[in-house]
């Protein structure tokens, strides 16, 4: 049977995130509404952190350890002084003078080699949490549900395994190592002083709640801005991404102006944020200073009158101001953190987010090994706002897709679904492999509602071709078995008789490494017909018994279309055929013709029977012939 079909685009093809844009474009507005999320208390964002951490708990305490290490170096060093000062001068380190540097270099070899373990088991630990965090990421974006594409753009998900998971990171590094070794060191530090003058430390033990409860309020502030910045970056990003990937139109266009425009709106709104982030981040310090320069002030002056008592020696006052100038640096430095400790907990929060997306089935359900392509459509109706629900609330008819489907195809027949612009032919064949499921009826194949059937095994049934050709930044091999696990999976032989069947394998030949050759990003380095015939090349070695197509030769010269069509013509043999067709003399002599308008079927019949009836079919066509002359 001769049959020509043309391609146009459609969501109904397996994405990568980067097209998850066209599929957005292409959906009603609500597609998948949800309720913004509410931002995770920072206890179980720790604790959920902490499950990374478990397995990697041997690591963990080694780096603690590290720490406390460094922790206790630096109050030995003004234990090390007040000895100086009140032993050394007097006369009692006579002879013995070189325990002080001998000392003093210990202690730096030590703190150096301690400082370098824990830098170096904490960036260990954090990367491998990275590691896991990013895959875990991957994965379930690939085993999202098409509803999940809807409600995430490409820069929203590119930004959230790439660089958001980089805010983790911080925080398992840099700002841990901040907390502990810093935290430990302040205890350290006030136990030398309590132990040196507690009267004098009581001042220090004052002032830090209060510095502490301040850094609190400051917290609150920083988490919310952190989370609106988040926000912006992501629609900073899509801008960018809008802009570099439709830079033709762009250019064609004029809209170089209206294009800066959008994205200074953008810049500007994030450097607002970013100065207000700024100045709540900026609190800490000041503040710090202005308590830490009055508790210094209250304890030099209880401290003179302490001497005059004969209550503080030399060496001990010099030992404990010493003391509390080491311990300035380790609380400016946990007052600092602030500032990428919340913006580190909001990624966490989008990440945790992106891992807990409920995903598609992986197992159960009957197997099925090859189908025979029978397919039914029984009173399927199908809504986007209700799709996109947790409820099985009925969609109201302004807003459904489809209603009331039935139809029924046979093993081997060629189905043309024709229809104006919104009738909802791309949202039929959707629901075949089960991007979406039907909101009322159900389809059935070779009798078992699909369901019942593995969703794997259900979608090996089923090759797709579209005018929105699809390949990958890999070699010619790897584009036509694409889905093979690794190199090793793929059959050469069965990808030159897939190559050759779609009028590809001179093409191929005249590579510089034939079916070896990396076509670059998306195929660009293949004409649009080449690109074209080797999306076919990949539907001829799936060898699936169910093939849609969606206006595959539209786009092309007649040259690439006469090509094309010929290797859509060997594909189609012998299989259950769907086809997605706007021009209308392309698919004259299919099986049968069903006409959808509104989402509904209004006529169905063969070419020569729909002219005859006089109905929209006939409408359709006699507006295009006439177009055509």
């Amino acid at each position: 049977m001769q049959l020509k079909c043309r391609l146009r685009r459609t969501a109904c093809a397996h994405r990568l995130p980067r097209t998850s844009v066209s599929i957005q474009a292409n959906s009603s507005p609500d597609a998948t509404a949800r309720p913004a999320a509410k931002p995770e208390p920072e206890q179980k964002l720790g604790k959920r952190l902490g499950t990374y951490l478990w397995p990697q708990r041997g690591i963990f305490i080694g780096a603690i350890l590290a720490m406390a290490v460094v922790a206790l170096s630096e109050a030995a060093i003004p234990k090390i002084v007040t000895d100086l000062l009140d032993k050394g001068f007097g006369g009692q380190y006579v002879g013995r003078l070189w325990h002080v540097p001998a000392l003093l270099i210990g202690i730096a070899v030590i703190r150096g080699v301690a400082q370098f373990s824990s830098n170096y088991l904490l960036n260990l630990l954090s990367n491998r949490v990275l590691l896991r965090l990013r895959l875990e990421m991957f994965e379930r974006m690939l085993h999202a549900p098409a509803a999940f594409y809807h409600r995430n753009n490409a820069a929203t998900l590119i930004n959230a395994v790439i660089f958001e998971v980089n805010q983790v990171l911080q925080i398992l590094t840099s700002v841990f190592i901040t907390l502990v070794r810093d935290s430990l060191t302040v205890l350290a530090l006030l136990a030398f002083l309590f132990w040196t003058n507690w009267q004098l430390t009581l001042i220090v033990a004052v002032v830090l709640p209060v510095i502490g409860f301040l850094v609190s309020r400051i917290n609150r502030r920083l988490r919310s801005l952190n989370r609106d910045h988040q926000k912006l970056t992501n629609e900073a990003a899509y801008v960018v991404e809008e802009a570099a990937g439709g830079f033709k139109v762009v250019k064609l266009h004029g809209g170089e102006a209206y294009e800066m425009q959008r994205f200074r709106r953008m810049a500007e709104r994030l450097r607002g944020y970013s100065m207000r982030m700024a100045v709540a981040a900026g609190l800490n310090q000041p503040i710090t200073q202005i308590l830490a320069a009055i508790a210094l002030s209250v304890i030099l002056t209880i401290a003179v009158i302490q001497s005059q008592t004969s209550g503080t020696t030399i060496g001990s006052f010099t030992g404990f101001v010493m003391a509390m100038l080491l311990l300035v640096s380790p609380l400016k430095h946990l007052t600092d953190i602030n500032q990428p400790l919340q913006r580190g907990l909001t990624a966490a929060e989008m990440i945790f987010r992106l891992i807990d997306e409920p995903i598609e089935a992986q197992t159960g359900g009957k197997p099925l090994d090859r189908a025979t392509g029978v397919i039914d459509f029984e009173k399927v109706g199908f809504g986007y706002a209700a799709a996109g629900k947790a409820s099985e609330s009925k969609a109201s008819e302004s807003k459904a897709a489809l209603q009331d489907i039935n139809l029924h195809v046979g093993a081997g027949e060629v189905i043309a679904l024709v229809g104006p612009s919104g009738s909802g032919k791309t949202t039929l064949v959707n629901l075949l492999p089960r991007f979406f499921d039907p909101t009322q009826g159900r389809i059935l194949l070779d009798g078992v509602p699909l369901t019942e059937l593995s969703l794997a095994d259900l979608r090996r049934q089923i090759a797709f071709v579209s005018q929105d050709v699809v390949l990958f930044n890999d070699t010619v091999a790897a584009n036509v078995a694409y889905g093979a696990s690794s190199e090793d999976d793929i059959d050469m032989a069965r990808v030159e008789r897939a190559l050759a069947a779609a009028n590809l394998s001179d093409t191929v030949a005249g590579l510089p490494e034939g079916a070896l050759t990396n076509i670059g990003d998306n195929g660009m380095r293949l004409s649009g017909g080449q690109r074209q015939r080797l999306a076919i090349a990949r539907a001829i070695y799936k060898d699936a018994p169910i093939l849609i197509l969606d206006e595959a030769t539209s786009a092309l010269d007649s040259e690439s279309e006469r090509q094309v069509q010929a290797a859509l013509e060997r594909l189609m043999q012998n299989r259950t055929t769907l086809v997605i067709a706007h021009r209308l003399s392309t698919i004259e002599n299919a099986t049968r013709i069903v006409v959808l308008e509104q989402g509904r079927i209004v006529e169905q019949g063969t070419h020569a029977a729909l002219l005859a009836q006089g109905g929209l079919y006939a409408g359709l066509h006699r507006i295009q012939f006439a177009t055509a002359q």
